[in-house]
């Protein structure tokens, strides 16, 4: 040793020394670049097989748990940069799983690799969505309804399809469940686990359909000093539908939108918009649904009117051509007025 040089303050050698003044092989004794423990323990439901991972239930693949489990038990140098983890894992039985975790990574410019075997064991544990749903638990209704008049079959059905097009939609959330439904009296009534879930999916039903909607609360118990409420929702679809003809202070219009307070309609004689509240809409009638309409092939074509066959009796027909005429186009949409038909104008305008 050389008086006044750099030396280990460890074996006392001269060579490349670290921040710490070791040498690399003193350095390498006295470091570990990461600890595992030689089980880890996960949960699993053995009613939905969701999965218990970082204090959140939800669908996981295996892979992915158990990689959770490895990084929420892993410790690692907080020297240590650069860090690779790889993952095997080998099946024991349908509750334990050989794990392999090779961790890589580089301290005081040196690499350092570490090769853990753990068992990664999964135990059941109901979670919380199927205890509430075991003990009948809900906290909204939705019904569905209309105005004025029953829902149809396949209005019920629509209605009841957005639900499922909806939650397709959202973030995965473990109470946004379906405790019980089915048709009553009037309606549809769709009882839920999650308040965020009804009002969520009612939004949706106003967004795709119109109509409103009216919340009541009603207070079930008290927990911790608090009301405990459950919501019910009642959505009234309107009686109309998009594309349907009314008639309003004695002229003719489309349903052409929804809007937040009502509908907009569109004139059918001329291009025209006006919006109209729901309490105005009561007071229209139905002249045209939209699915009696028809798209029929024009056979004659001039600039005020165009003949087609009617599909009733397949005699030729003259009708009126709406102010937004395509002449490009080969068909045009019409309603049967009585015993008039009718041109009506092309939706696409509307957009």
């Amino acid at each position: 040793m050389s008086l006044g040089s750099a030396f280990c303050v460890v074996c006392g050698d001269e060579a490349e020394l670290t921040k710490e003044r070791m040498c690399e092989s003193c350095l390498r004794d006295r470091t570990t670049l990461s600890k595992l423990p030689d089980r880890l323990q996960g949960f699993r439901c053995p009613k939905c097989s969701m999965i218990d991972h970082a204090g959140r239930w939800s669908e996981l693949p295996a892979d992915d748990h158990y990689e959770g489990l490895v990084m929420e038990a892993l410790e690692i140098d907080e020297r240590a940069e650069a860090i690779g983890i790889a993952l095997l894992s080998e099946e024991v039985d349908e509750r334990n799983t050989r794990l392999s975790v090779q961790v890589t990574g580089f301290i005081e410019d040196y690499e350092f690799e570490d090769v853990h075997s753990t068992l990664a064991r999964i135990s059941n544990s109901v979670c919380p969505t199927c205890t509430r749903k075991a003990g009948n638990y809900f906290e909204a209704t939705v019904q569905l309804r209309s105005t004025g008049r029953r829902l149809s079959e396949d209005e019920l059905n629509n209605l009841r399809a957005t639900l499922d097009e909806w939650l397709n939609s959202v973030e995965p959330d473990p109470m946004f469940f379906i405790n019980s439904e089915g048709p009553v009296a009037g309606g549809y009534d769709v009882i839920l686990g999650s308040k965020a879930m009804a009002r969520g999916w009612t939004k949706f039903l106003v967004k795709r359909f119109g109509g409103n909607y009216k919340e009541t609360n009603t207070v079930v118990g008290r927990r911790d000093g608090e009301d405990l409420t459950r919501l019910t929702i009642s959505y009234r679809k309107p009686a109309f539908e998009i594309g349907d003809m009314i008639r309003l202070k004695s002229k003719f219009w489309l349903i052409w939108a929804w809007q937040r307070d009502g509908a907009l309609l569109s004139a059918v004689e001329r291009l025209e918009r006006t919006g109209v509240t729901w309490r105005d809409l009561e007071k229209a009638s139905i002249i045209s649904r939209v699915g009696e309409q028809i798209e029929v092939e024009v056979l004659r074509r001039d600039s005020t009117a165009a003949d087609f066959m009617d599909p009733n009796d397949w005699k030729i027909r003259t009708v009126a051509l709406p102010y937004d005429d395509d002449p490009s186009k080969s068909t045009i949409r019409i309603a049967l007025i009585g015993e008039e038909w009718l041109a009506l104008p092309n939706p696409s305008t509307g957009e």
